[in-house]
């Protein structure tokens, strides 16, 4: 399925409040969203025909468009309701849902207070963002040349397009070494996250140390897993983290709506075997999300 383009492949996406057949959603070359990256999106998982956390990614979706300076033409309830209806009209079962909002074609120029707001919503299936066997034995990292950029410079708490550019760079640089992804560090040179989730490490404490979100996403998975980790008894520090402390750490994992819970194997020169604290949280998750369905079953009994 991932060498089909994504423009080419048979289904349905929501457009503003229609359902459109899949090879016919498409936009002007001169749309602002293109040229401006005035755009912002959600990344949601579908198991056993329920979305996780629907309506905390609807409302992100909401809050980074506000970020962006534009207002959403629905509601959280009505973009829940859409996402719901992209999965059925697809028979989405376990996949990915790809909510999207963007300014049109109104206005070409940095200034876009005219542009109408539109809203897609695509949804296909899709298995573990890494592959089993790098899972299984922890995937591979590089540090990126590129960096997070500062709060002053940049909406890094919303989810906008114009922030992964860096992300795809580095995603690419680490890849043509032979890696899986690249470790982001912020504009003060801290540890921030991988191109896509978050990340935590554990050290000798038995603590779950994680970068304090000030300067990038706290992701929905990453506060999700905390909360697994809290009802473990395992002590969450939020703090910052330097690039020196990766020698001493024992566990490190990824957490991402794709990436779910991935144990890392090495970051650069250093090497982590994925351990206890790795697999318990990956095992809780997948309890987690699996159990969706089962009260999604049990509530409607």
């Amino acid at each position: 399925m991932d060498s089909v383009p994504f423009d080419d492949r048979d289904g349905l996406i929501w457009i503003d409040g229609t359902m459109v057949p899949w090879r016919d959603a498409k936009l002007h070359v001169l749309t602002h969203a293109m040229h401006y990256a005035s755009a912002v999106f959600e990344g949601e998982r579908v198991y056993g025909g329920s979305i996780f956390k629907l309506t905390e990614h609807s409302g992100r979706l909401e809050t980074s468009a506000r970020t962006l300076g534009f207002e959403l033409p629905y509601s959280v309830a009505e973009i829940d309701a859409a996402c719901r209806e992209v999965c059925t009209a697809n028979d989405i079962v376990d996949g990915y849902v790809r909510p999207v909002a963007w300014r049109g074609t109104e206005m070409m120029g940095v200034s876009a207070q005219q542009t109408k707001i539109h809203v897609a919503i695509a949804a296909w299936p899709w298995p573990s963002y890494f592959s089993p066997e790098a899972r299984m034995k922890g995937i591979k990292m590089k540090t990126s040349s590129w960096r997070r950029p500062s709060p002053e410079t940049a909406p890094v708490h919303a989810k906008a397009a114009g922030l992964y550019m860096i992300c795809t760079l580095s995603k690419h640089a680490a890849e043509a070494e032979g890696c899986d992804d690249a470790l982001m560090l912020d504009w003060r040179g801290h540890v921030a996250e991988g191109t896509g989730a978050n990340i935590f490490l554990r050290f000798d404490d038995d603590k779950l140390h994680t970068p304090t979100p000030d300067c990038f996403l706290d992701g929905i998975t990453r506060r999700t897993v905390m909360e697994l980790a809290g009802a473990r008894g395992i002590e969450i520090v939020e703090r910052t983290i330097m690039p020196d402390e990766l020698a001493r750490a024992s566990e490190v994992f990824l957490t991402g709506t794709a990436a779910e819970v991935t144990p890392v194997g090495r970051i650069d020169d250093h090497a982590y075997t994925p351990g206890r604290i790795s697999q318990t949280l990956m095992e809780d998750y997948e309890n987690l999300v699996g159990k969706v369905e089962a009260d999604k079953k049990a509530s409607a009994a």
